[in-house]
């Protein structure tokens, strides 16, 4: 029988505190929702990171049910996602449910071991919301953290000869998950590890607020992947899947 789970503090005991379907429920408030069945787990809410979400954890046969179940609760707009191999079995088991497309999930339990470059970033004040959004116009056009954003929290950046070079935002975090996104270096000013220092930064601010932090990343771009993953991130390929 389907459950529905009321609390973050349940969510979490039912799938064993897996991270994506944590994260995919927020703080269960404003419209999200989540359910457990027999092996398995969603949770889901509207527009997190700019998307009506569902978040999939369990056994495949106890996944596709409690799927079924959530679009029928919260209507077709929603995605459901989560790990690949899981997905690709709830997507062939549902009707009218395809894959979307793939990306990676990264997530971090703990803190990376450098430490901060002290001084050299900084939370940026509403006054440089302007800076900001220039930044990603040019520079990083499909970002979809951006200044003013439903979910988006507040930026952190560093600065080259006072220019604004390279920035990443608190986004759609959740109580337990802290989530980075919105990371863009100034073209020009690449490859000389701004970014990773903006996310060392900003990565160990979630973690110390939410116990841990994670993060959405292309797969064609090899070049986050493995900033993330010198900061301690942890990679799984993950599927997204619609109602068509």
């Amino acid at each position: 029988m389907v459950r529905e789970l009321r609390s973050v503090a349940e969510l979490r005991a039912a799938c064993g505190d897996d991270d994506l379907p944590v994260w995919a429920a927020q703080n269960l408030t404003g419209g999200a929702r989540a359910w457990a069945l027999g092996e398995a787990v969603v949770g889901a809410a509207p527009r997190v990171s700019r998307r009506d979400r569902v978040g999939v954890w369990g056994d495949p046969a106890d996944a596709a049910e409690l799927v079924r179940h959530a679009l029928a609760e919260l209507g077709p707009s929603y995605r459901p996602f989560g790990e690949a191999g899981l997905m690709a079995e709830v997507a062939a088991r549902i009707d009218g449910l395809e894959v979307a497309g793939g990306f990676s999930w990264m997530s971090l339990p703990g803190g990376p071991g450098t430490t901060d470059a002290d001084g050299e970033v900084e939370w940026l004040g509403g006054e440089a919301e302007g800076e900001v959004s220039a930044l990603l116009a040019e520079h990083a056009p499909t970002s979809y953290a951006v200044p003013g954003a439903p979910g988006v929290r507040r930026w952190a950046g560093t600065r080259v000869r006072g220019r604004l070079a390279a920035v990443a935002a608190d986004a759609w975090s959740a109580p337990s998950v802290g989530f980075l996104a919105g990371v863009a270096t100034v073209r020009e000013l690449r490859g000389r590890g701004l970014a990773e220092r903006v996310c060392r930064w900003v990565t160990r601010r979630l973690v110390a607020a939410h116990g841990r932090a994670a993060l959405m990343v292309d797969d064609d771009n090899p070049a986050a992947i493995g900033v993330y993953e010198r900061l301690g991130y942890r990679r799984m390929r993950v599927l997204a899947t619609h109602v068509v």
